[in-house]
């Protein structure tokens, strides 16, 4: 890949600290006590179990914030650098286990390097690699959709990424002690809510919700259930 592990750490390490900073600056940074104290909760299980399924990311820098943001979303950055949009929490009415799915989820993409792959192919399209030049935040708004596509957030995962992450994530929230069966009450609460939702409009056109996805979610659900959990 023509970006390499350290160029996409570095940059998202600065990225995210300009987010958080921002965030902070605009009283949008862990608003709510109780609900990050639950998305750090869950979050930090998940951490825990990571290194089964890559051993060097116990050496990472892991962060886990939440963001005030009526985008209903969620990232999980090169290096560990997580960040979970309110939203997410308040319009789907998440539970536990549906966090731990939407966060193990996004970890694996992490621990798969997704991004860094896409970078790449656009290093090769475009002849330059940015990922975090402008960030588009004015006085009064966190523009997150804009930070989010200078990160490379926004582009959309191929559909062999997508299968890998929901696989590898599952695995994970399962190890971690959750219920795999709410990765189909999860995408079947995306699919009921639908694209017509402004804020969901984002997560959708990087993580398209369909039936087959639902199906394949069962059948990773069952087989998780009759393995024991590590």
């Amino acid at each position: 890949m023509l970006v390499s592990s350290e160029e996409i750490m570095a940059e998202s390490a600065q990225a995210y600290d300009q987010v958080i900073a921002q965030a902070k600056a605009q009283n949008a940074l862990n608003t709510n006590a109780a609900q990050t104290k639950r998305v750090k909760n869950i979050a930090n299980k998940l951490i825990a179990k990571a290194p089964l399924f890559r051993a060097d990311c116990a050496n990472w820098d892991w962060e886990v914030n939440v963001i005030n943001s009526d985008e209903v979303n969620a990232w999980c950055m090169a290096g560990g650098k997580i960040a979970v949009y309110s939203a997410l929490l308040t319009e789907l009415n998440l539970t536990d286990d549906e966090l731990a799915t939407v966060l193990g989820h996004e970890i694996a993409h992490a621990l798969r390097e997704h991004v860094r792959e896409q970078q790449s192919t656009e290093t090769l399209k475009q002849g330059a690699f940015q990922i975090a030049s402008l960030f588009g935040v004015d006085n009064t708004t966190l523009q997150l959709g804009q930070v989010a596509a200078n990160l490379g957030l926004t582009l959309p995962f191929s559909r062999s990424h997508e299968t890998e992450a929901d696989e590898l994530g599952l695995e994970l929230m399962y190890d971690a002690g959750y219920d795999p069966d709410a990765g189909v009450s999860l995408w079947t609460k995306m699919m009921q809510l639908g694209s017509g939702n402004e804020g969901l409009a984002a997560l959708l056109s990087t993580h398209p919700a369909d039936s087959s996805r639902i199906e394949n979610l069962k059948a990773l659900a069952q087989k998780l259930k009759e393995q024991p959990r590590r």
